[in-house]
């Protein structure tokens, strides 16, 4: 089975991809990471991409569609895979298919703004070891204190309220015109529950048939 999900950022999108991984015997394949393996390989696609990272610019469209192709064509993708992290535009939607890049299913996360502000701006992690926690649904033993090695818990940058606000306007004007694109292809399901992660994983293996 090859999927895309599409969700805004906090909506649970890499926890859910972990856990379908396992269930179907299917890679995640993450943007970030392969981008950095494809650099660190020094593969021709992996040099060119490095040439932006390096001058600071984002890599454009064609040479992350390049990569991705480069990862799908290993053995581990023979029999499907997930995609996490893109496409995040209509773009990036219409030049993965001009590269003949195809999907069985596009399962979108809804969860509503409120919510993601909620879970993202209430985020802690540990300066020293990297542990996270959130100050409702998992909160540490001692306020501001890391449980595993008693380091100072701090907010990130990233779920700071402001930017996190930022981030979900960016999400609805790019990213979520692609549910209307998949849906006129008939590939997009949607998962609208809230719950546990079990719960919506539960949802999501239903909508997949699975």
């Amino acid at each position: 089975m090859k999927l895309i999900l599409l969700g805004a950022p906090g909506a649970g999108k890499g926890t859910q991809a972990e856990i379908i991984s396992k269930k179907l015997s299917i890679p995640t394949i993450s943007t970030g990471n392969i981008l950095r393996a494809a650099v660190k390989n020094g593969t021709p696609v992996g040099l060119k991409a490095k040439e932006y990272m390096d001058a600071g610019k984002l890599v454009p469209d064609e040479v992350i569609i390049g990569v991705i192709n480069e990862r799908l064509q290993d053995e581990d993708c023979k029999t499907g895979y997930i995609l996490d992290g893109v496409p995040r535009t209509i773009a990036q939607a219409e030049a993965m298919e001009q590269a003949g890049i195809c999907f069985d299913a596009v399962v979108s996360i809804e969860v509503a703004d409120a919510e993601i502000e909620k879970r993202m701006t209430g985020r802690r992690a540990c300066l020293k070891c990297g542990a996270t926690y959130h100050i409702v649904a998992n909160p540490s033993k001692v306020e501001g204190i890391c449980d595993n090695c008693g380091g100072e818990l701090t907010q990130r940058k990233d779920d700071k309220p402001e930017t996190v606000k930022a981030r979900l306007v960016t999400y609805h004007e790019q990213t979520e015109p692609l549910k209307d694109f998949y849906a006129a292809r008939n590939l997009l399901k949607v998962v609208d529950t809230q719950g546990s992660i079990e719960e919506i994983n539960a949802a999501i293996m239903k909508v997949l048939g699975q």
